[in-house]
C-alpha cells in the first residue's frame, strides 16, 4: 500500500508572475486543494520545494532538492531518499483538477513488482500523476547526473505498469486530472479565476 504522496512545487515559474500553486479556484489555492485531497487518501503528504517558507502554513513534510538540478525528476529523487518512504504517488502543484477516484484507482493497481505506475491519456503517459518506487532512486540519480531530465524518456528504462486510456476515461473522461497551468492564458482558459499573489 502506498502511504506517501508528493506534490512537486519546485518549478521556476518562468512563465507566470506568481507561485503557481497559489492560483485560486473559487477562493482556494490549488496547493491547498491538492493537499486536502491527498491527505484524505495517503498517510502523509510531502511537498518538494526549495522555498519551504511559502508552504509552512500547510503543516506537511517538505523536502528540498538534494541535487542542484531543477525539474520533476530531482524532486522525485529527493523524496525517495527519505528513509521511511518506499513508494510515492506524485503530482504537481499546478494541476488543479486531480480526481481522487483516479488517484485511488492507480493506488489499487499498484504492486511492488513494478518500478512505476503511470496512467495513459491522449495516447501519452502522464508521468506527473503516478507512483514511483524507491527501487529506482539510483537509476533516477544516474539519469540526472547525465543531464537527462525527461520523465517520459526515463519511463522507457524502467518496469512500468501503464494504466490504459480506456480505464482512465471511465473515471476521468476528459482527462482533467492531467491539466497543468503553465501560463496565465492556461489559467484563464481552464479556470477563469482570480489569482493570489505572493
Amino acid at each position: 500500500m502506498v502511504k506517501d504522496a508528493l506534490i512537486l512545487a519546485g518549478g521556476e515559474n518562468t512563465r507566470l508572475p506568481l507561485v503557481k500553486g497559489f492560483l485560486e479556484i473559487n477562493g482556494n489555492r490549488i496547493i491547498d486543494l491538492n493537499v486536502g485531497i491527498l491527505s484524505s487518501i495517503f498517510d502523509r503528504v510531502i511537498i518538494s520545494t526549495n522555498n519551504p517558507e511559502l508552504y509552512s502554513y500547510l503543516g506537511v513534510l517538505m523536502v528540498g532538492d538534494i541535487i542542484k538540478d531543477r525539474g520533476p525528476m530531482t524532486g522525485i529523487f529527493s523524496a525517495l531518499t527519505i528513509p521511511e518512504v518506499s513508494d510515492v504517488f506524485v503530482t504537481a502543484c499546478d494541476m488543479p483538477f486531480i480526481n481522487p477516484v483516479l488517484v485511488k484507482y492507480v493506488v489499487e493497481r499498484w504492486s511492488d513488482k513494478w518500478d512505476a505506475a503511470i496512467p495513459v491519456f491522449d495516447k501519452e503517459p502522464q508521468p506527473l500523476f503516478g507512483i514511483y518506487s524507491k527501487k529506482i532512486a539510483e537509476t533516477i540519480y544516474e539519469n540526472i547526473k547525465k543531464g537527462e531530465r525527461s520523465l517520459k524518456r526515463f519511463l522507457q528504462k524502467i518496469k512500468v505498469l501503464y494504466i490504459g486510456e480506456e480505464e482512465v476515461k471511465r473515471i476521468d473522461s476528459d482527462g482533467k486530472s492531467f491539466i497543468n497551468i503553465n501560463t496565465m492564458e492556461d489559467f484563464q482558459r481552464e479556470i477563469g479565476g482570480k489569482t493570489c499573489l505572493v
